[in-house]
């Protein structure tokens, strides 16, 4: 008996998502949506009881005290896959570190065609940050320098990457005592899968020791290098204002859809978009312009920057497609659907890959150069103008929202107490009062096995009702900002009464967008500039705050969550668990899920969960926070201690007469 398909509703709760995959069920045309349907997951696999490293597998351990042929235990199984899956995800993230840093070299030395360092100040602080020489020198040769430190943090062998430095010091004494500083990035990934071939690591515990250090080369090493470097090459983030959702594509224009994750080739179609040369070219095609937008980490990189709009998320690739609106999805690097060629041939999209690393099987590949960029870039955008006439039936969804993202840690620490006065002092006494009862960093994938952004905007809205705020990044940013949740007014009636106060005071949404799923290392930073500031304790792990993934799927997501924990984070996943075992069958074993969460948290004063409930899942982020709140000996949060917004206030006395608005005013003040 085939499997029952959800409907559209059940698939997604973005109304734009549901009327295109109701235009593919009519098209009888296949999703990540349907084929999640229709193909079931394996559930020993799922639960990391499969080993295949070597042929004479694959074993599958699925009964009590079973072993696979050459004697691995379950918890020695379920270890080597998820370090692996580790070490995938921070080869991925950081390999975007090394290519930025190729490219900020070869910029500095004249090489780039098209690009510039756009923000010297930056530059001149991450210099010193790495006591590069800045006086009397140009900013070329600081990039140059500062280019040739981070490259050689990949290959270097010993010693520790630099970056590790930022951490707070009693953090960087942690590592130094479990042994897990990263000697170099390249170095940490192949070690991880040199201990995890046939025969080699066989303690559970000894190899996830591991799987953290690989994380913190990532998280501290190549994902906070390519933030660093492509905040100096196209401008650090501030608030801008940008729309998000398939609405955001123009019938009378030419739709370039750029997707993936690196912004070296997104910031030069923006940029070749925007030349005369190619606007008349559009114009002599038929079009009024060329309408660039954004799927996935890519759209985050030039919404926050540009302000170009989100055309979606994740699970949005397909769907964009499904318009018929869209001439060209431009791709480079990583959750790039391979099902998006079959698709486009249904249409007249034309799927164009880019990077050396990344090919697939009948779409169109112009590979990128940086030395000759912005040539490339205007190549592919007239490759697509040409195909503008090929357009047939178009259906975009009349649905797009307003945000503002643009939420760098820069950013945060000037709106916080302006030009001369930047500080978190602000922030950290919000949340000392008890105005603010912690914060969340909610972040990660869409997965089609769950309900497409519920997840991520259901434990959003949740949370904020707690005086919780948010702060956001990757696919789960643009699920909120589908929302209205990136705007100021979304304070005005879904937030707590003290979080709403301090968002009127300053300005700012209750969510804040701080960029793709590789700027998780912003989140990094702020915590590490609150425990800078005082008050909220001498490390991360003592800050009342939280991170969650709760739609996961990639091995960078793993990643992302190991060294976050390893940084002393409280780390809930939703979904399922890749070393859940399966307790109906194997009895034995729940040595894995015990080391990332109570053995972790002993170590690093952070764990890893599990939890696919989402009221469980906010249930949890509140007790812990609460928890850090009692440790630290901050008031017990207690909502009805604010709300007396002063702009409601002022609402309010606006309405009296003159007589009666003194007498409020100087009466409230005289008690």
């Amino acid at each position: 008996m085939a499997k029952k398909r959800r409907s559209p509703q059940e698939a997604s709760k973005d109304p734009a998502a549901q009327e295109l995959l109701i235009r593919a069920d009519e098209l009888g045309i296949g999703t990540a949506f349907s084929r999640a349907d229709d193909m079931k997951a394996c559930n020993i696999g799922a639960a990391g009881m499969c080993c295949k490293i070597c042929s004479m597998g694959p074993c599958r351990l699925t009964k009590d005290g079973q072993v696979g042929v050459c004697g691995a235990t379950l918890d020695t199984i379920q270890a080597r896959n998820l370090v692996r899956a580790i070490a995938a995800g921070s080869a991925a993230h950081s390999d975007h570190g090394r290519d930025m840093a190729f490219t900020l070299k070869a910029v500095a030395n004249g090489e780039a065609e098209g690009y510039a360092l756009r923000d010297i100040a930056k530059l001149r602080t991450v210099a010193e940050l790495n006591d590069i020489p800045i006086d009397d020198r140009s900013p070329e040769d600081i990039a140059n320098d500062l280019a040739d430190l981070y490259i050689s943090q990949f290959g270097q062998q010993r010693g520790r990457v630099v970056v590790t430095k930022r951490a707070p010091e009693k953090r960087q004494k942690i590592w130094e005592e479990k042994g897990v500083i990263p000697r170099g990035v390249d170095r940490e990934v192949v070690e991880a899968l040199h201990r995890t071939h046939m025969g080699d690591d066989q303690d559970p515990e000894h190899l996830l020791q591991h799987a953290v250090r690989t994380s913190l080369a990532d998280g501290w090493g190549g994902s906070m290098m390519a933030t660093d470097i492509s905040d100096i090459l196209f401008g650090t983030p501030a608030p801008v204002l940008g729309q998000a959702n398939l609405g955001v594509l123009k019938e009378d224009y030419v739709n370039v859809v750029v997707h993936g994750h690196e912004p070296t080739l997104s910031e030069m179609i923006v940029a070749a978009s925007q030349t005369p040369e190619i606007l008349e070219y559009a114009k002599q095609a038929g079009a009024k312009g060329v309408q660039l937008s954004g799927i996935c980490c890519t759209a985050n990189e030039i919404l926050m920057r540009q302000g170009v709009p989100a055309a979606g998320n994740f699970l949005q690739q397909e769907l964009a497609i499904l318009t018929g609106a869209v001439e060209a999805m431009v791709v480079d690097v990583q959750c790039i659907m391979q099902a998006l060629v079959s698709l486009s041939d249904n249409f007249h999209t034309d799927i164009i890959t880019t990077s050396k690393k990344v090919k697939i099987k009948g779409a169109t590949h112009i590979e990128f150069d940086e030395h000759k960029a912005l040539t490339i870039a205007k190549d592919i955008l007239r490759h697509a103008i040409d195909n503008f006439k090929n357009r047939g039936e178009v259906q975009i969804p009349d649905h797009r929202t307003d945000l503002v993202p643009g939420f760098s840690h820069e950013y945060i620490n000037y709106m916080l107490g302006g030009s001369y006065r930047a500080s978190f002092r602000p922030l950290n006494d919000a949340i000392m009062s008890g105005r603010i009862r912690g914060v969340a960093a909610i972040v990660g994938c869409n997965n089609p096995r769950s309900q497409h952004d519920h997840l991520h905007t259901y434990v959003t809205k949740e949370l904020l009702k707690q005086d919780v705020l948010i702060v956001e990044t990757g696919c789960g940013a643009i699920a909120c900002a589908k929302e209205g949740l990136l705007l100021g007014e979304a304070g005005l009636e879904k937030v707590g009464p003290g979080l709403r106060e301090v968002c009127e005071t300053v300005g700012i949404p209750p969510v804040l967008h701080m960029g793709s799923c590789v700027d998780n290392t912003r989140i990094l930073t702020v915590l590490t500039q609150v425990v800078a500031e005082g008050g909220l304790g001498d490390d991360i792990d003592q800050v009342p705050a939280v991170g969650l993934a709760p739609e996961w799927m990639s091995e960078k997501a793993l990643a992302i969550g190991t060294y976050c924990v390893a940084s002393g984070a409280y780390v809930i996943f939703g979904g399922s668990s890749p070393v859940s075992g399966m307790p109906d069958r194997v009895s034995d074993s729940d040595l894995v899920t015990k080391i990332i969460s109570e053995g972790w948290e002993e170590d690093y004063g952070g764990k890893l969960e599990f939890i696919p409930d989402p009221d469980e899942m906010i249930e949890a982020t509140l007790a812990h926070i609460d928890k850090k709140r009692a440790d630290l000996g901050l008031p017990e949060y207690d909502a009805e201690r604010f709300g007396e917004s002063g702009d409601d206030r002022m609402l309010e006395l606006e309405k009296l007469p003159l007589s009666e608005r003194r007498e409020s005013i100087y009466g409230a003040v005289a008690k």
